[in-house]
């Protein structure tokens, strides 16, 4: 049985602007004694997700299959779009009507759980929540302070995507991996014989998760549990202008360009061989990349230190529970449903990302790329460390922050030393605010 007791969990999605949910605490007390589910009992819960049509008839599938086995049990599932789904949960939140249960995304767990809206899940782990098909690592995610508050659906880590058909074009072999002056050296390669068409990719400097990978490496993170962070102006500035270089010397697809594509990036427009960014974007640039391409290449990152553990699991969603349902034992079953049976696995597949149980997980028919991402998080296993605490309230905000910052730098329209300035201010807002 999973122990109650943990102090981490991963990195986050971005975020918009803090929500203003103080005030909105709600019930939730734990049980006395082990929580059970009557199975008597004629229960009706709100079930609440952002997707699509596509997902929302999986849905409804595995509801079907849930009331084959709990037919007392009504489930009124609603879905809407990412943005919208966030801002009817804060109306709901502060009226106090946040559906029983949720699908839930990474970067609001710690908002929302601080604000006393999700129900504590402790109790029900390891008797209505199956814990066994879920290791340690994986519940630990859905942990804020001691307390858990979310069940991860599926997992994903960062990557190395390639397209091998552009680095078949420029005569240039797969990144063989290294350290990230390697990886720089590779990049120039592939721009040189792509001749003006093909880049070897973009400015990876502009992406947080890269600086982050390379604080865990040297024993460090982003932010502690209590917001703290794990670096000073200086070793900002040492990881911007690690990479002036290929800024400047024109191994990385130009911004300009890039800021034509939009909303599509230059990898997935078949104009960079390599993007680094979390495993479970491969469909998506499959899709967008069209036909002639059919595959992608997925490894593991550049090396900051070699044996250090600086990768990790993060959910791509999670399950919560509201603190004020009505039926917390109805809701805990039908969390352990979506979560772990075999018959979510099989609905579902790799739609919400790739399953983290491994009861939905071997239920699941895995397409080629989902096998692949399954074996690429097989192959980092020696990398993976534990996850990050819980985002901090405002971390979307500084990603996207990071992020614009390094398009400045992409542009040439910002020193490094302007640029560490900027962040730090938005830095010092946020965690004061």
């Amino acid at each position: 049985m999973f122990s109650k007791k943990r102090a981490f969990a991963g990195v986050a999605l971005a975020t918009g602007a803090a929500l203003v949910l103080a005030g909105c605490a709600g019930g939730g007390d734990a049980p006395e004694a082990d929580p059970t589910f009557d199975p008597d009992e004629e229960v009706t819960l709100d079930l609440a997700f952002w997707g699509n049509d596509v997902r929302a008839e999986l849905y409804d599938e595995a509801i079907a299959a849930f009331n084959e086995e709990y037919p007392n049990i009504t489930v009124n599932a609603t879905f809407l779009d990412f943005p919208s789904f966030w801002e009817k949960r804060q109306t709901e939140a502060a009226g106090g009507n946040l559906p029983d249960v949720m699908q839930f995304d990474y970067s609001y767990l710690r908002q929302y759980s601080e604000n006393n809206l999700l129900l504590d899940l402790d109790p029900y782990l390891g008797n209505i929540i199956q814990t066994d098909p879920l290791p340690e690592n994986i519940l630990g995610i859905g942990v804020v302070g001691d307390t858990t508050y979310g069940i991860a659906t599926s997992t994903n880590a960062w990557g190395l995507f390639t397209n091998p058909v552009l680095l078949e074009q420029a005569g240039v072999e797969e990144f063989p991996g290294g350290s990230w002056d390697d990886y720089a050296a590779w990049m120039t390669e592939v721009t040189e014989a792509g001749g003006g068409d093909i880049w070897g990719g973009g400015d990876y400097t502009g992406r947080i998760q890269n600086f982050e990978l390379q604080l865990r490496s040297e024993g460090s993170y982003l932010f502690s549990e209590d917001g703290e962070p794990g670096f000073d102006e200086a070793r900002l500035t040492e990881f911007w202008e690690s990479r002036s270089d290929i800024r400047e010397d024109g191994t990385i697809i130009p911004q300009s360009r890039v800021e034509e594509l939009v909303p599509k990036g230059g990898f997935d427009s078949a104009l960079t061989a390599s993007e680094l960014t979390w495993d479970n974007f491969g469909a998506g640039y499959l899709a967008g990349l069209g036909e002639g391409y059919t595959e992608l290449g997925l490894i593991a990152p550049p090396v900051t230190e070699e044996g250090a553990k600086d990768l990790y699991l993060k959910p791509s969603m999670l399950h919560t529970i509201s603190a004020k349902t009505e039926h917390p034992e109805a809701a805990a079953t039908l969390v352990d449903f979506l979560v772990n049976s075999p018959e979510s696995g099989e609905i579902f597949g790799t739609n919400r990302g790739l399953p983290a149980s491994e009861t939905a997980l071997a239920a699941a028919e895995l397409d080629p790329l989902s096998q692949q991402v399954k074996d690429y998080e097989a192959s980092i296993a020696d990398r993976l460390g534990d996850a990050p605490p819980v985002p901090i309230v405002g971390y979307g905000t500084l990603e996207e922050k990071f992020r614009q910052i390094g398009v400045e730098l992409a542009f040439g329209t910002i020193t490094v030393e302007d640029a560490v300035s900027q962040f730090f201010s938005e830095m010092d807002v946020v965690l004061t605010s």
